[in-house]
């Protein structure tokens, strides 16, 4: 019977690790694809300029590569220590996703005027020698989300010490546009348009966020069990 429960655990912590393993690779593919063709794409942030989609891919991807390998290998070779050290890992990332959400809804107010502040201070280094991620990045924001500036287009006069906008602000693109009466520029602020958007997909971001937590969830219950199952069996035949 221990036997038999210890067989169908195993299947159950491989098949579920192979799956996050699998997972991981994907985003870190990704990752390395964006990296390669695209550069330090989406980064907006002038005081953390590692901070971009690539790198968060790349790091996000590893980790979960890891995390499942653990996993399978434990499973596998029904290490109590590997098992234990998956156990911990994940749990660990679990709590820490907790106390981000928690710590976001009670500072969030101070989060958005730090974000602002920063994605201000960033527009700077618009279009300078090094920031080609940066400049990207405020290109197709600007152009996707129909928007220009942080909270309004005149944020731009600071950085050009003129009452100009880069040409990715203009309703109808075209070169030099942002020279043109800013009648023929977008006014909506930028940070308060993706704000928007969070919003509007705000249940599928809870889905997302829900069926990671249960992924999680059933990893860790995977995983102790088996341990549990390990350390029985061992002193069962002991």
């Amino acid at each position: 019977m221990a036997e038999g429960c210890m067989m169908a655990l195993r299947y159950g912590m491989v098949f579920f690790n192979l799956l996050f393993w699998l997972g991981g690779c994907g985003i870190l593919g990704v990752g390395v694809w964006l990296s390669v063709t695209q550069g330090n794409f989406a980064t907006l942030s002038s005081s953390l300029p590692s901070l971009s989609a690539a790198n968060l891919l790349i790091a996000v991807g590893t980790i979960i590569m890891v995390i499942g390998c653990l996993g399978c290998v434990g499973a596998v070779k029904e290490s109590r220590p590997l098992l234990l050290t998956f156990f911990i890992l994940l749990l660990l990332i679990f709590f820490l996703e907790i106390l981000s959400i928690m710590l976001f809804f009670i500072y969030q107010d101070e989060i958005d005027h730090y974000a602002q502040r920063d994605l201000k201070k960033g527009l700077q280094l618009f279009g300078t020698e090094g920031n080609v991620g940066l400049t990207n990045a405020w290109m197709i924001v600007q152009t996707d989300f129909r928007c220009c500036g942080v909270t309004n287009h005149t944020d731009w006069f600071e950085v050009y010490n003129a009452s100009r906008v880069p040409d990715s602000c203009c309703l109808e693109y075209s070169d030099n546009c942002g020279l043109d009466n800013p009648g023929t520029w977008w006014t909506a602020p930028c940070y308060e348009r993706v704000k928007d958007w969070l919003n509007e997909n705000l249940v599928a971001l809870w889905i997302f966020a829900l069926c990671t937590a249960l992924t999680q969830i059933l990893g860790l219950v995977f995983s102790m069990t088996m341990f549990c199952q390990a350390v029985k069996v061992e002193t069962f035949y002991a």
